[in-house]
């Protein structure tokens, strides 16, 4: 049997503010990309959505990203290979630090860190590194078939790969940026069917019609809105019903 690992990005709340509605995502997902108070979330938050993870039995992990709250971390930063490895390091560690006994089940980096990764190999390298001076055998979540998974493995660091349901692709496998039209897809029906299709096939059909190989080893799924969860438990159903397992592994 298929196992595939569903995860979210959660606890970006901050403060006053609160961001998605992580605690019904929490009864959905396998692992958690828990925001490490840099682009979102504060000690707090952290502290709490681990709680909340660790009692539902959801894998933990860090999910790191520039220091850019204004643009959510969405915002590339010209930074030296140095620091970000620096920055990662820092994050993954400050996380850790609440888990309680719970060990950090992966890293994924956030927002532009994540997709500038994806074909930047210095950066991926900087990434890979700050999360080996963690912990060498932590798991890293990158895009399939990225420069970031390439990284991981010249590092010595073990990946998964990660597809997004959701999420329109480009023939070369990047994502179809977030402003493009058709970037983004929301009917719950077709996510899910086309999430059963990238772990059956193992590949995707890119936007402009070309069918792209892809390892399928986690998916993301969104959940920050009552439409999101409805696509989300959709994917799940969809999923379970194919027979394929469900599990952080």
């Amino acid at each position: 049997m298929v196992a595939i690992d569903l995860n979210s990005d959660l606890g970006e709340s901050f403060g006053r503010y609160t961001v998605g509605n992580d605690e019904a995502v929490m009864g959905l997902i396998t692992s958690a990309n828990v925001a490490c108070g840099v682009h979102a979330g504060d000690p707090d938050v952290m502290a709490q959505t681990v709680a909340v993870a660790a009692q539902r039995g959801v894998a933990i992990g860090a999910h790191p990203g520039f220091p850019d709250r204004q643009g959510f971390g969405r915002r590339y930063l010209a930074m030296d290979p140095l620091e970000v490895e620096h920055l990662v390091t820092y994050q993954v560690a400050a996380l850790a630090g609440f888990t309680k006994g719970h060990r950090l089940h992966h890293v994924k980096p956030h927002g532009a860190l994540y997709n500038v990764a994806a074909k930047d190999y210095d950066l991926a390298l900087a990434i890979c590194r700050g999360v080996k001076q963690f912990d060498p055998g932590l798991p890293l979540y990158g895009l399939a078939g990225s420069a970031l998974l390439q990284a991981a493995a010249e590092v010595g660091l073990p990946a998964r790969a990660e597809v997004f349901a959701d999420r329109a692709y480009q023939a070369d496998g990047s994502l179809v940026p977030r402003g493009q039209a058709g970037a983004v897809l929301t009917d719950a029906q077709q996510v899910a069917a086309r999430a059963v299709a990238m772990v059956e096939n193992q590949a995707v059909t890119a936007i402009t019609g070309e069918t792209v190989p892809l390892q399928v080893d986690t998916i993301c799924v969104h959940g920050d809105n009552d439409a999101a969860l409805a696509l989300v438990k959709e994917l799940r159903a969809a999923m379970l019903a194919q027979g394929i397992e469900i599990s952080a592994g």
